[in-house]
């Protein structure tokens, strides 16, 4: 078995890892990079394999630094199927689409400079169309139901815990000599006993394990505690008078804090402001959980039933924003109140019109609630940049910058270490991708002191491996 790691290799983006077996090419998901504008643009738009080549596709879940460059690899040849379960199938048809128009956009953007300084235009790495069409070629499995994708080759699907739908692959094969070997990629590992999805799974035996590493070096606080933290900051800001502004990735991130929020409302306990969540892509992704309660755990499935709405995400302070005149009309509000907005990272989407027009305010407060990416505006605010530039313009921030890193859907270093574990039979190597080189070396120092591992690479961007 050879893996080559075309993604997410000592980064936490553009997840690719391309596995060879008996002549056989696997490919497990096929993400966008996300960083520097040319950098990604350069990743993103250049595949490092023949997309034609390719036998078939595993996808780990839906968020697009997994799955958002599968038009891309259609566009240009890979004609096999693309294999997850039905919740991601249903998340991927808005958020490929989404994905579509947001390069499209993007490239009209651009190419209004370039026609400005005389330069030809761009073409965007795959239309809105392009994203569509590459839905064609999914095909749902079902968790824990060994299905034979390749001759000889079985895949098995776990519940990895990360956001509705996530899996951790499993591939059972047989080696040349005939001995039975199994695969492991982890993809993206969630954390237990947080609200509405169930605990990632532990899995038995492994001989290679493929593992996320992105908080390698952290321990989260727990959910409660940053739900808490957020009611402060809610009602501090409220206080003086100003707006909550949250760029928050429109699948898991917003939903769970919707949730929360209505935990707080029902309990009496939120001030009485309006809500808004301003982002049609959010708005798709919510009627997806709706529609797959069979993915939440048991505790979110209690709620539902003894919710005064019998909807958990919804309320009535609370209002979904898609039409686009609504979302500008939002810009006029004078009042305290909470804006919940893509994308998570405030690299593009209606965050950056509300960024745009609420950073200068002391008043109000930016609250992220996921990891920023280095590069991205929204690490550039978390790491107190002086100035940040939001289309093409210079602020200077004074509002608060608060982060809650423990919203996190990643397993933190116990979170990870405990998953290991769980392995009966013990992997004979393990590769740490999906993290940054510190988090990533301070969990292979964990696993080795703690586990009794030792056998752990950290893999370059476009290594091969034997294993």
């Amino acid at each position: 078995m050879q893996i080559t790691f075309h993604g997410a290799a000592q980064t936490v983006t553009g997840s690719q890892h391309l596995v060879k077996i008996g002549g056989r090419s696997i490919l497990l998901d096929c993400g966008l990079y996300q960083g520097k504008r040319d950098e990604s643009r350069a990743r993103n738009e250049h595949l490092p394999f023949s997309p034609a080549e390719v036998d078939v596709m595993v996808l780990s879940h839906a968020h697009i630094d997994h799955s958002g460059n599968i038009p891309n690899l259609v566009k240009n040849g890979y004609q096999g199927r693309i294999l997850c379960t039905p919740a991601t199938i249903d998340l991927c048809t808005s958020m490929l689409a989404d994905s579509g128009h947001i390069q499209e956009s993007d490239v009209e953007y651009v190419n209004r400079k370039r026609s400005k300084q005389g330069q030809p235009p761009v073409k965007p790495i795959y239309t809105q169309e392009d994203a569509l069409k590459s839905l064609d070629q999914f095909a749902p499995v079902d968790y824990q139901t060994p299905t034979e994708i390749l001759p000889g080759i079985t895949l098995t699907l776990f519940d990895a815990g990360h956001m509705l739908g996530s899996e951790i692959v499993v591939l059972d094969f047989a080696d040349d000599d005939g001995r039975k070997r199994r695969l492991v990629f982890s993809g993206d590992l969630g954390r237990p006993d947080v609200p509405i999805l169930r605990d990632p799974t532990f899995i038995d035996r492994a001989d290679v394990l493929v593992m996320e590493s992105t908080y390698g070096g952290k321990t989260h606080p727990p959910i409660t505690e940053s739900a808490a933290d957020m009611l402060t900051i809610i009602k501090r800001t409220v206080e003086r008078g100003g707006k909550v502004i949250v760029p928050a990735f429109a699948v898991e991130r917003t939903q769970m804090l919707v949730y929360l929020l209505n935990d707080l409302f029902n309990r009496g306990q939120l001030p009485d402001i309006p809500i808004y969540v301003d982002s049609p892509l959010a708005v798709d992704v919510t009627a997806v959980f709706r529609k797959h309660p069979e993915d939440f755990d048991a505790e979110t499935q209690a709620e539902i039933r003894k919710d005064p709405d019998g909807d958990i995400f919804g309320f009535s302070r609370l209002t979904y924003i898609r039409d686009v005149e609504d979302s500008k009309k939002l810009n006029d509000l004078h009042e305290p109140c909470m804006i919940i907005s893509a994308s998570g990272m405030a690299e593009a989407g209606r965050i950056q019109h509300h960024l745009k027009n609420n950073i200068e305010d002391p008043k109000n407060t930016v609250m992220f609630a996921g990891f920023q990416a280095p590069y991205t505006l929204g690490r550039m605010l978390v790491d107190h940049a002086r100035t940040v530039h939001i289309f093409g313009e210079e602020y200077r921030p004074r509002a608060e910058i608060a982060n809650l890193p423990g919203f996190s859907g990643h397993a933190d270093q116990p979170g990870l270490l405990k998953w290991v574990e769980g392995f009966k039979g013990r992997p004979e190597q393990i590769f740490l991708v999906h993290g940054e080189v510190e988090p990533a070396q301070t969990l292979a120092g964990a696993l080795r002191s703690e586990a009794g591992y030792q056998k752990i690479t950290i893999p370059q961007m476009h290594q091969s491996v034997t294993a």
